[in-house]
């Protein structure tokens, strides 16, 4: 996890990785989304160090992308759901998954997708224009300081 190295910057990309940018973070994230809730079974398919989840998951509690619920009285124990500001990270993760495939592929292909609920069609994230709506290419793309 980065250590608020970014004084005197104004980055949205900088603050925003001070809360998702360490890889745990985003595993995490990533688990959540396959439906992942419970402690132990984030333990078992992220082979992650206990104090290193408790951690994590407590910081996300805490920027409100995860929420936190008793399942169980005793011994305590709960359950980590996404909020809507943890499900609005779909967008980021599935760029990085696909980003992941075009330029580190596996042998094997992709071990995992996102498809659509509703028809089965693959999820494609793409980038789109607010003003005119059209489907905008990579290098179509400038990013700007606006202050």
């Amino acid at each position: 996890m980065l250590r608020h190295t970014y004084e005197g910057q104004d980055c949205n990309l900088a603050r925003t990785l001070e809360v998702i940018g360490e890889r745990w973070t985003l595993l995490i994230i990533r688990s959540a989304l396959l439906g992942t809730t419970r402690f132990d079974r984030f333990l078992d398919t992220l082979d992650i160090a206990r104090n290193v989840l408790s951690a994590r998951l407590s910081r996300l509690v805490d920027h409100g992308i995860m929420e936190r619920v008793p399942y169980q009285d005793k011994p305590v124990r709960y359950e980590y759901g996404l909020t809507p500001t943890g499900r609005d990270l779909t967008r980021a993760v599935l760029a990085l998954m696909q980003w992941g495939d075009r330029h580190l592929p596996q042998e094997l292909g992709p071990p995992r997708r996102a498809d659509h609920i509703g028809c089965d069609g693959v999820i494609e994230v793409q980038l789109r224009c607010s003003r005119c709506g059209r489907t905008v290419h990579d290098e179509e793309v400038a990013v700007r300081s606006i202050r």
